[in-house]
């Protein structure tokens, strides 16, 4: 069944990958988003499944499909083994989970997410606000 579930995510994203250029933002699915779960990352390519949170209110969903999608591709300086989030994107039983692992920055500073399975390791920046509202909702 993982393997499967991998299958998927690796399939849609190297769809999604060759769709976009220089300069271009994170995409997922034109599907109802169900719930976004959070979890520790256990380390790059690497998915925990113990949910630290679980975000299901629709203000919450949107926050997080706005941070997901206006992060800019950009040349990243993060340590690309240990992220210090993954963030599951669920779409409902009938769609792939979007895997994102997520460098989180320091206050008034960019974070860094990339999807889980990215063979180029390619990342993308969100802005300095979505970093300080995205700290205020772990700190919770």
């Amino acid at each position: 069944m993982k393997q499967k579930y991998f299958l998927l995510i690796g399939l849609l994203l190297i769809v999604l990958a060759g769709c976009q250029g220089q300069g271009a933002t994170m995409v997922l699915l034109d599907e109802e988003i169900s719930f976004i779960s959070i979890s520790e990352s256990n380390g790059y390519g690497d998915i925990n499944e113990d949910i630290l949170y679980q975000f299901n209110q629709q203000d919450q969903v949107l926050f997080f499909k706005h941070v997901i999608t206006t992060a800019s591709q950009q040349d990243s300086n993060v340590e690309l083994s240990h992220p210090d989030f993954d963030i599951m994107v669920n779409y409902g039983e009938d769609f792939p989970v979007h895997a994102i692992h997520l460098w989180l920055g320091e206050e008034d500073e960019s974070s860094t997410l990339m999807y889980m399975v990215d063979d180029d390791k390619t990342t993308y920046i969100t802005t300095p606000k979505d970093t300080n509202e995205l700290r205020n909702l772990f700190q919770k």
